[in-house]
């Protein structure tokens, strides 16, 4: 798939950021290159397909460079007669002038940076996806039509709580609020969330038990953005690492900076809703699920076996 020449008045394709310099501590491996489909595919093969054919152009990779020989030859040259694609990196090192890396520091600095990492390689809307993460078709059209659509909103695609809980272990989810134009008011992080029922539980800090209805909109961290953001992500970051850069395990995280801009009245967020199912792989024993879940989407005509010819 080739991009055609775009003329002074055509909008340019939205970009694709897809953030794939974590390992996935509870996981146990580099999940990005794991196979879920049955013709051997990864996640990120499918979230490529169906942004592709959902209209999205430019695929710009955030990763590490100790990764990037296995990435390039597993995942990245499967794309490159399709769409122009581009790597970046994200290295703890990447700090603005100032500041300096504490010595025992060893954990990334978050999503909020791993996006910021693309501020060479991107120049016009695009999203922001998980590597490892499950959006569904519907989800990127949803998203696309809003980057294309000429607004100057930031926007992001909810889902509902039920359908992105694991069988196998508590998550943590950003629950959003919004006002009655579906814009994001708050996202509050709601930790130690599990099944029940048809709804859902979670553990407060104080360890008090709550329920959910499930029917909550939740933040997966698929995002839609203009280039405008990384500025205001530079002038974010710089003040987080005056206030928690000592901090070994503090992390500037995509949803706190949206937070911050939303409450100062900087920016709006529009929240898409989906009708599709989230799945991830959090936890080892959710890989079969994952697997099993895209074999159905396959049996239903959803996307074909194999899935790249």
């Amino acid at each position: 798939m080739v991009l055609q020449e775009q003329t002074h008045s055509a909008a340019p394709k939205p970009s694709l950021l897809v953030l794939a310099a974590g390992l996935g501590s509870r996981y146990g491996g580099l999940k990005q290159i794991d196979p879920v489909g049955p013709a051997g595919e990864t996640i990120i093969d499918y979230s490529i397909y169906d942004a592709l054919r959902a209209g999205f152009g430019k695929i710009v990779f955030v990763i590490r460079h100790d990764i990037e020989d296995a990435f390039r030859q597993t995942i990245g040259r499967k794309y490159e007669k399709r769409a122009p694609v581009e790597y970046v990196f994200q290295e703890l090192h990447k700090v603005p002038r100032g500041f300096a890396v504490p010595p025992s520091r060893q954990k990334p600095w978050g999503t909020g940076h791993a996006i910021l990492m693309g501020a060479d390689a991107v120049r016009e809307p695009f999203a922001a996806i998980n590597a490892d993460d499950f959006y569904g078709a519907a989800s990127y059209k949803i998203l696309h039509d809003q980057l294309t659509s000429g607004s100057s909103d930031y926007s992001m695609v909810g889902f509902a709580l039920r359908n992105t809980l694991s069988e196998h272990g508590a998550v943590s989810r950003g629950v959003c609020s919004c006002d009655s134009n579906g814009c994001l008011k708050t996202i509050a992080e709601f930790t130690k969330i599990e099944k029940e029922g048809s709804g859902a539980k979670y553990m407060d800090e104080s360890g008090a038990t709550h329920k959910l209805t499930g029917d909550e909109i939740v933040s997966m961290n698929l995002w839609g953005f203009r280039p405008g953001l990384f500025d205001q992500l530079r002038e974010l970051f710089a003040d987080f690492l005056k206030k928690r850069g000592s901090d070994d395990k503090a992390e500037f995280f995509i949803p706190s900076a949206i937070n911050s801009l939303v409450n100062s009245g900087k920016v709006r967020l529009k929240v898409l809703r989906t009708p599709d199912s989230w799945f991830g792989v959090t936890y080892r024993k959710d890989q079969p699920r994952v697997a099993a879940s895209i074999r159905a989407l396959v049996a239903g005509g959803a996307y074909p076996s194999p899935l790249w010819e």
